[in-house]
């Protein structure tokens, strides 16, 4: 039995017990109770983790990338590189892609 989060709120940040993982929430749905895993683990507000040293394998979250529910109710800006992948809710998230901008004739 997993237990859920308590609500996720913007500007909140969370971190892998298991490896190097360090995330900001952007945006949440309102009702935001979900779980937020990385490689299967789920992850905590910083001040609660003790997080491993860091192990020199390429990272599968990368810094400064966002990553989003498939949806896009749910972003999250890496803060610090870890191993992945991240799922919100039992669903994988992926690399948010940049938005085009307008062509300037």
């Amino acid at each position: 039995m997993t237990t859920k989060m308590p609500q996720l709120r913007a500007g909140e940040q969370l971190a892998c017990a298991t490896c190097t993982t360090k995330v900001v929430v952007v945006t949440a749905p309102p009702d935001a109770t979900a779980e937020i895993t990385c490689g299967g683990t789920v992850l905590q507000p910083v001040k609660s983790v003790t997080q491993p040293p860091k192990d020199g394998s390429s990272p599968g979250v990368l810094i400064g990338k966002r990553y989003v529910d498939a949806a896009e109710t749910m972003e999250l800006l890496c803060s610090a590189a870890g191993s992945g992948p991240l799922e919100y809710d039992g669903a994988e998230m992926t690399l948010k892609s940049a938005k085009a901008l307008p062509a300037s004739d």
